[in-house]
């Protein structure tokens, strides 16, 4: 039983840069909270942009905070199949030659020429739960999730951080795979 986790299912999402937030929303403009999210000092804003690919767009994405120093676009590959942009599986904050989109807010609007991922699997945690697990950043492990449609996600990379809270992140296309939700726990198998 030591080795459970808790899972947590990342849907589409936005980093803004204050830059780029300033020109979909306005000089001098601030997030605005709406939900604090399982990792300290994240945020679901009460904001949504419009992310625009060469083949459709998503009209409510919702922008996560808080602002980053580049903006980044985190996306599942059946979203990616939809809007018609690709992007390479990276760590939130790879997006060197990553995808492009056109993200458009209430007073303006910025195309990215990268930054748009799909977040490859991960499990924050901290320091000492990392000494407890035995795991060292950027590790590698599998990690296998539990009911009817139980899986095995091969390559979750560790992320230790000392304000890291325990959680394995994988999306939507992910945890419908393996029919699981928000709260969901699985297992550390090597």
């Amino acid at each position: 039983m030591k080795n459970i986790i808790p899972v947590g299912v990342s849907a589409r999402h936005v980093h803004l840069s204050k830059s780029d937030l300033e020109t979909l929303f306005g000089e001098g403009y601030n997030l605005t909270l709406k939900k604090e999210l399982s990792q300290p000092g994240q945020f679901a804003a009460e904001e949504c942009v419009e992310i625009v690919g060469s083949k459709k767009s998503f009209p409510s994405v919702r922008i996560l905070g808080p602002v980053r120093s580049k903006s980044q676009v985190e996306l599942s590959l059946t979203d990616c199949f939809t809007i018609g942009v690709k992007a390479p599986i990276r760590e939130s904050g790879d997006i060197k030659a990553s995808g492009s989109v056109k993200i458009v807010g209430p007073k303006g609007e910025v195309t990215i020429p990268e930054g748009v991922i799909v977040a490859a699997r991960h499990l924050h945690m901290n320091p000492h739960e990392a000494i407890a697990f035995g795991l060292k950043d950027k590790q590698k492990v599998r990690v296998k999730t539990t009911g009817e449609r139980a899986v095995i996600f091969e390559n979750v990379v560790v992320r230790v951080r000392e304000d890291f809270a325990l959680e394995m992140h994988i999306d939507t296309d992910e945890a419908n795979a393996a029919a699981i939700g928000n709260g969901a726990q699985a297992e550390i198998i090597d």
